[in-house]
C-alpha cells in the first residue's frame, strides 16, 4: 500500500491528529511539534562544540513528514562535507520516511547524534516558530549553539538514527519508543467496522515487515520493535542507558558530555556522565552543577543515586596526588538521590581547566576496609564554561574573606 502524501500534523503526547489522508497511513509520532516539514541545515558553532576539533555539524529536526527522505537526499547531495555529524532532535513521525532517511544514513557513512540546535539567526524567536523555521529552510548556513541536555529523539527517529554505522547517545540526552499507530482512510463509500479493522490490521503487519527487514539491514536487534509494540501509541517508554545498549543503538561503556554553561534562570555550568557500573552490567548516572555566589565564590553541586549503604563516604577531586578538594558531607537526600556540595573560589577552580583530565575519587568503608572508585572527568568545555557564568555572577553583598576548600 501507498504512504499518504498529504499529511498535516500536529501531535501532542496523546497522540497523532492527521488532519487529510488518503489510503494508509502509518505514523509514530509524539510530542508538541509545528506542521511546517523537518528542517535540514548545516551549522557552525564555536571550536570544539560537537566535540574536539569540531565546530560545523548537520542539524536535522521536526517531525518527519510524508516527503522528508526525498527533501533530505537532495540536501545530503548538497552538502560536500561527508564528515559533518549529524544531528537529531525529532518526535517521529512517518515510518516509512524514516525508513528511507536511515538507509541513506547507512550509505553516507555517517555519525548520528541526539542534539538540539540553537540557530542564532533566529534572535528571539522561538526555534519551532513560523520565522525560524524559515531561516533554517532557507538553505543557508546557520550560527549555531549545541545542546544535548534535554534533546529528544523518540518515536520513529530511533529508527531513522540506527541507520548510521555510527550512534553516539548523549549521557543526558532522551531517546524514547511507543508502538506505530496506524491511520486509514477510504475512498468511494463509508467502510464498515470489519473493514476499517482488517485494513489497520494489514497496515501493522505491513510495517512490522518493513522495520524487522530494515533491523536486520542495519545489524541492530529487533528486539526494540518487540518493546515499542508493548508500549501504547499514546504513552512512551523512555530508554535506559542498559537498553540504549542492549539494542546497539551506541555500546560504549562510559559517556560524558563537555562541561557546557546555560544561562536560564541563573547561570549554571553542568555535566553529565553514564558508565558501566560493576559486573551486573548496570549504567549509573552521575550529574555536577557549577553556580556562582559572586564572582569570586563558586559551588560544586554532585548528584548520584544514594548508596544506602555506605558507611563513612568521601567524595573529592584532585588535579594533582597532593592537592585534593573534599565535598562537604553529609550529602542532602531526596527522591533516591545524594547531593554533595563542594564550596571554593574561581582560583581554585580554575586549575581544574588546566588539564585535559582530573580525578574525582568516592570512597566509603566496607567489612573494616576503605573502598574507592576513581573515575578521570574530562575537562573539555570547563574553561570557556567558567568564563561565561562569571559574567553572569552577582556582585559581591559584602565583603567575604576568601578561603580555599581543602
Amino acid at each position: 500500500m501507498r504512504l499518504a502524501t498529504d499529511l498535516a500534523q500536529r501531535a501532542v503526547l496523546a497522540g497523532l491528529l492527521v488532519l487529510t489522508c488518503t489510503s494508509i497511513s502509518i505514523a509514530a509520532g509524539s510530542a508538541e511539534m509545528p506542521a511546517e516539514p523537518m528542517a535540514f541545515y548545516v551549522a557552525t558553532g564555536a571550536p570544539d562544540s560537537c566535540g574536539p576539533g569540531c565546530n560545523r555539524w548537520i542539524a536535522v529536526e521536526g517531525q518527519i513528514d510524508a516527503n522528508a527522505a526525498s527533501r533530505f537526499r537532495k540536501f545530503l547531495q548538497r552538502v560536500k562535507d561527508r564528515n559533518l555529524p549529524i544531528y537529531f532532535a525529532s518526535p517521529g513521525g512517518n515510518v516509512d520516511q524514516a525508513i528511507a532517511m536511515g538507509g541513506m544514513l547507512r550509505e553516507r557513512g555517517a555519525v548520528a547524534r541526539v542534539g538540539r540546535t540553537v540557530a542564532r539567526e533566529c534572535g528571539f524567536e522561538a526555534q519551532d516558530s513560523a520565522p525560524c523555521l524559515k531561516v533554517k529552510q532557507s538553505g543557508a548556513e546557520m550560527h549555531a549553539d549545541l545542546w544535548t541536555r534535554g534533546a529528544i529523539c523518540v518515536s520513529a527517529c530511533p529508527y531513522l538514527i540506527l541507520g548510521a554505522p555510527t550512534r553516539e547517545i548523549a549521557a543526558d540526552a532522551v531517546v524514547g519508543v511507543h508502538s506505530a499507530r496506524v491511520v486509514v482512510a477510504f475512498t468511494g463509500g463509508i467502510p464498515t467496522r470489519e473493514m476499517r479493522a482488517a485494513a489497520t490490521e494489514r497496515g501493522r503487519e505491513r510495517i512490522d515487515r518493513s522495520l524487522t527487514s530494515y533491523f536486520k539491514r542495519m545489524g541492530a536487534e529487533t528486539a526494540l520493535l518487540d518493546l515499542a509494540h508493548t508500549v501504547r501509541f499514546e504513552d512512551m517508554h523512555v530508554l535506559t542507558r542498559e537498553e540504549i545498549v542492549r539494542f546497539g543503538i551506541d555500546r560504549r561503556d562510559f559517556v560524558e558530555t563537555p562541561w557546557t554553561f546555560e544561562n536560564a534562570a541563573r547561570g549554571v555550568v553542568y555535566k553529565t556522565l553514564t558508565q558501566r557500573d560493576g559486573a551486573d552490567g548496570l549504567y549509573r548516572t552521575t550529574h555536577w552543577r557549577l553556580f556562582c555566589m559572586d564572582g569570586e565564590r563558586f559551588e560544586l553541586d554532585y548528584q548520584r543515586q544514594a548508596a544506602g549503604n555506605a558507611l563513612l563516604p568521601t567524595i573529592s577531586i584532585s588535579n594533582a596526588p597532593t592537592t585534593s578538594l573534599y565535598f562537604r558531607p553529609p550529602p542532602a537526600k531526596r527522591q533516591g538521590v545524594e547531593i554533595w556540595g563542594l564550596s571554593l573560589t574561581k582560583t581554585a577552580f580554575r586549575t581544574f581547566t588546566e588539564v585535559p583530565r582530573f580525578d574525582f575519587t568516592e570512597t566509603s568503608l566496607s567489612d573494616g576496609r576503605r573502598l574507592a572508585r576513581t573515575t578521570r572527568l574530562s575537562s573539555e568545555g570547563l574553561a570557556s564554561a567558567l568564563e561565561k557564568l562569571t559574567v553572569t555572577c552577582p556582585a559581591p553583598s559584602q565583603p567575604h574573606r576568601s578561603a580555599e576548600n581543602s
